[in-house]
């Protein structure tokens, strides 16, 4: 009569065992291991934000913004590590920063500016501390 499906069993979908990822662990855990083995646990890994080291960039179309009627600004006391070519400059900029792309470079010096790498800082920021011997 029922056809072994219990007295509700046929009715519609069935006794479907649940919906979604139900049984993945349980009835179904043959199928995942077959069709997903990745599906469970933890895969690859995260830095810590201390060690990841991400510069804080800068564009050039965004200089005469930031700091209007200024000639001449030192981007490593306002914080910035980096200076990129993205954007438009109207005037001759003299800009002092650690690093910066060559396409920033190009832009500035073809409006008569001028870009000071200023390495010092750059290299106190990478370098690695000195041991020192204990006697």
């Amino acid at each position: 009569m029922t056809h072994g499906r219990g007295k509700k069993g046929g009715r519609g979908a069935g006794l479907k065992g649940g919906k979604g990822n139900a049984g993945g662990l349980k009835h179904r855990f043959v199928w995942m291991m077959k069709q997903d083995p990745n599906h469970f646990g933890r895969h690859g890994f995260k830095r810590h934000a201390s060690i990841s080291n991400k510069p804080t960039v800068i564009n050039v179309g965004v200089l005469e913004e930031k700091f209007p009627n200024t000639s001449e600004i030192n981007l490593t006391e306002q914080g910035f590590d980096k200076l990129l070519g993205g954007g438009s400059v109207g005037t001759n900029l003299i800009i002092t920063v650690p690093e910066a792309s060559s396409k920033a470079v190009e832009k500035i010096e073809a409006q008569g500016g001028k870009v000071i790498i200023d390495e010092e800082v750059f290299e106190e920021a990478t370098s690695e501390p000195e041991e020192e011997d204990k006697e």
